[in-house]
């Protein structure tokens, strides 16, 4: 997350965060259809949210879905009455074209609301930039929105565009009667950025359309800013005054800076914005009422992990205001967290909207896992068994009750808390396969990757993929070389890359080495990769309802124990954390340039020795087992780490805390960040049951390596030991059922009441 110096305000509200605009009002003529508004206590609520897929020659495939998780989200968590949210997208009777945009803002939002009305706008599509003279920045460009029916004409050399400009969606805000204003925009705000056009990469599609210096707004688009600002009864230099201060209500949330890339990206059954999907489903499950800058500031995490393009979330509050500690939206949530929400129910059938489960996990959601079925006052009415996911939006899925205490207060709108989750025993990896390799490394590739277990080549665009298989070209040489990237792979190498196209630290050969060579020297990183996968699929800190928490601190030379630099805890185990802080991983206050923080991750300089903690707030003792992942994805267990005794070495009793390492625990080694550069995390897996099985296959590991004690790594065991761990977590939930529900024999259960799966994020950074 980013929060803005001054200068970048003014940068921000005169090009990014200003970003609509109206043609001659011939919109009044077309008529949107408003359903008739129920009676209703004030505020009202009012949002327009637009989504647009279907450019002719640049398509998108998530900003539809970016509109349907923000309708549910705002309807069943915070209360909006359905006929007072409006979508424009392709679908739509209205159509997002530039009059269909600008009607939507006009008619629903500046007509009808009222002061104190709450208002939000939403915008997913793709950005670009126009030539401004007044845009406040050195390079005189202004960011635009793209309407589905962009018009382009010549006027000599230069290109005139129908785009909504940034300065009109100020002059819009401004004409809103109340303060109560959050605008979200999920596009490329720069047209670009500074790595890539719009277009593809890897297996992103970036939300940006070529724009700069020769392209020129419409003289449609001034005249509509020339009667905004009549309206106002300001003059054009008050106007152009009061951007360079603020913005012009409320608050506005932006996807990425100015000079990064948003992505629309595919996850596992759906495409949609990275950052759309991380801003509501953290918003599913925030327990408190929290400030914008601490939303942000949470949402940034998992928007970086999941974009692939680094883009870093950014916000801005009308200045002289305290909107930054205000809740979302400026409503206090009066509902509990939850993973889903019902949408319909034929008989014991119901169907039900995915929003709130984290997106490294949503894969653990299909035939098997189970729910609990809850009122908006949190009262448990019954449980709800998953049946599948629907092929074509992963987002919708359907189940049966198993049982229902008040059938005559089944409806929907009432939530699904998980209690299981069910990850599929065979899951593979799938592998994308880059345009570098062309033609003939694509067909060896399609050969060579499906005769390891468990990996799947599959094309890239059309859904998740995990890695990418690709070769270093002069092109991404360049590229690296210009993010001072360490370690260049030398071009005509083979190795892996991330969704976004980020490399893989240690995975690149030689150059001229040939596809098929590459994949069997890249077996035992594929294993690696696989069992970061299927152990990630456990993570549940949002949704576990045990009383865990973890944290990592900094330690100076003596291996004095200094501040807090990460921690995570469980949100539902009412842990102490919890009341306190109400953040999930909260940085505290650490020397002063010892630790700094990006996106509200620590970077830790190569050298910087830490320590963990991990206490034990149940009334049992709980079996534990810490991993950590390097930016390589090679994994390592560090605890428990003395393999001569019994499984007793798991143990963390209860109302303990254990440090590791710990010298009055005898652990004889030191966690010491070092290289390759880039993204670590530590996996802190506590569970009610015991772990025997994967204990024996941890001992047996580390016999092989011939150690006694201290910690192991994985490498071409890692598969092996996290599919024994999931085994054991497995029996243990099958067990501990006190639900008496049948689960599918051909997954692996995890169960919210018996484990508790956290995760701390780091970066390894150069001193």
């Amino acid at each position: 997350m980013s929060r803005l110096k001054r200068r970048q305000f003014i940068q921000f509200s005169a090009s990014v965060l200003t970003s609509l605009g109206l043609s001659q009002l011939d919109i009044q003529r077309q008529g949107l259809r408003y359903a008739k508004s129920l009676a209703q206590s004030t505020p009202r609520k009012l949002a327009l949210l637009v989504g647009i897929n279907g450019y002719p020659d640049n398509p998108l495939q998530g900003c539809i879905t970016d509109a349907d998780l923000q309708q549910q989200l705002l309807i069943h968590r915070f209360g909006f009455n359905p006929a007072d949210i409006v979508l424009v997208t392709d679908t739509t009777d209205v159509k997002p074209t530039r009059a269909g945009i600008l009607q939507g803002f006009e008619e629903h939002l500046i007509k009808q609301a009222k002061p104190g009305d709450v208002v939000v706008f939403h915008y997913s599509g793709h950005g670009s930039q126009v030539f401004d003279p007044d845009s406040g920045f050195p390079d005189q460009l202004n960011s635009t929105f793209v309407p589905i029916n962009r018009e382009v004409s010549q006027k000599g050399e230069r290109a005139v565009v129908s785009d909504i400009m940034g300065e009109t969606l100020f002059l819009l805000m401004s004409n809103l009667k109340t303060e109560n204003v959050t605008v979200i925009l999920d596009s490329c705000h720069s047209g670009g950025g500074k790595r890539d056009g719009g277009g593809k990469r890897g297996n992103l599609t970036i939300r940006a359309i070529s724009g700069g210096n020769d392209i020129d707004p419409s003289p449609m688009e001034r005249e509509y800013q020339r009667q905004l600002i009549s309206r106002l009864g300001l003059t054009p230099e008050q106007v152009k005054k009061l951007r360079q201060e603020s913005i012009a209500k409320g608050v506005v949330i932006a996807s990425a800076a100015r000079d990064e890339l948003a992505a629309d990206t595919p996850f596992d059954g759906f495409h949609a914005g990275a950052f759309t999907y991380a801003l509501t489903q953290y918003l599913w499950q925030a327990t408190g009422n929290e400030g914008v800058s601490s939303v942000v500031a949470n949402v940034s995490r998992s928007t970086t992990q999941i974009s692939g393009t680094r883009q870093v979330p950014e916000f801005e509050v009308k200045k002289g205001t305290d909107n930054a500690r205000k809740p979302t939206f400026f409503l206090n949530k009066s509902v509990p967290p939850a993973e889903a929400v019902i949408t319909k129910i034929e008989g014991d059938t119901v169907e039900f909207w995915l929003g709130g489960i984290e997106p490294r996990s949503i894969a653990a959601f299909n035939k098997g896992a189970v729910f609990l079925l809850l009122d908006e006052h949190g009262q448990n009415l019954g449980v709800v068994q998953m049946e599948s996911r629907d092929p074509k939006n992963g987002l919708i899925g359907w189940g049966k009750l198993l049982e229902i205490r008040q059938r005559n207060n089944l409806k929907p709108g009432l939530l699904l808390q998980e209690q299981a989750r069910s990850i599929p025993e065979n899951l593979a990896l799938r592998i994308g396969l880059d345009e570098s390799l062309a033609t003939g490394g694509s067909r060896a590739g399609l050969v060579a990757i499906p005769k390891i277990p468990r990996l799947e080549p599959t094309p890239l665009g059309q859904t998740e993929v995990h890695y990418i298989l690709g070769r270093m070209t002069e092109a991404r040489v360049q590229e690296l070389q210009k993010t001072k990237q360490q370690e260049i792979p030398a071009i005509g190498s083979v190795g892996l890359y991330d969704q976004g196209l980020d490399l893989i630290p240690g995975s690149f050969g030689t150059s001229g080495e040939s596809v098929i060579q590459a994949v069997d020297r890249l077996k035992a990183k594929f294993r690696s990769l696989l069992a970061a996968r299927l152990v990630k699929l456990t993570l549940n800190a949002d949704s576990s309802r045990m009383n865990v928490s973890a944290k990592m601190r900094i330690v100076d030379g003596t291996g004095k124990p200094l501040d807090v630099v990460a921690q995570e805890f469980t949100v539902r185990g009412e842990s102490p954390l919890q009341q306190t802080q109400g953040l999930n991983q909260t940085p505290a206050v650490v020397p002063a340039g010892a630790v700094t923080f990006e996106n509200s991750v620590p970077g830790l300089p190569v050298g910087t020795r830490v320590q963990l903690e991990v206490e034990n707030q149940e009334k049992g003792d709980l079996y534990v087992t810490v991993l950590v992942i390097s930016p390589e994805g090679d994994m390592f267990v560090i605890f428990p780490n003395n393999w001569t005794a019994g499984i007793e070495a798991a143990i963390i009793q209860a109302g303990q805390t254990r440090k590791i390492p710990d010298s009055a625990q005898q652990d004889q080694f030191k966690i010491t960040v070092a290289k390759p550069l880039g993204t670590a995390e530590v996996l802190v897996i506590a569970s009610a049951t015991p772990i025997r099985e994967a204990l024996k296959v941890l001992k047996q590991i580390a016999n092989s390596r011939g150690q006694r004690s201290g910690p192991v790594a994985l490498e071409e065991d890692s598969t092996k030991a996290i599919d024994t761990l999931l085994g054991d977590l497995d029996r243990g939930s099958r067990g501990g059922n006190p639900l008496s529900v049948s689960y599918d024999p051909n997954t692996r259960t995890v169960n919210t009441a018996q484990l508790a799966a956290l995760s701390i994020t780091f970066q390894v950074v150069e001193v």
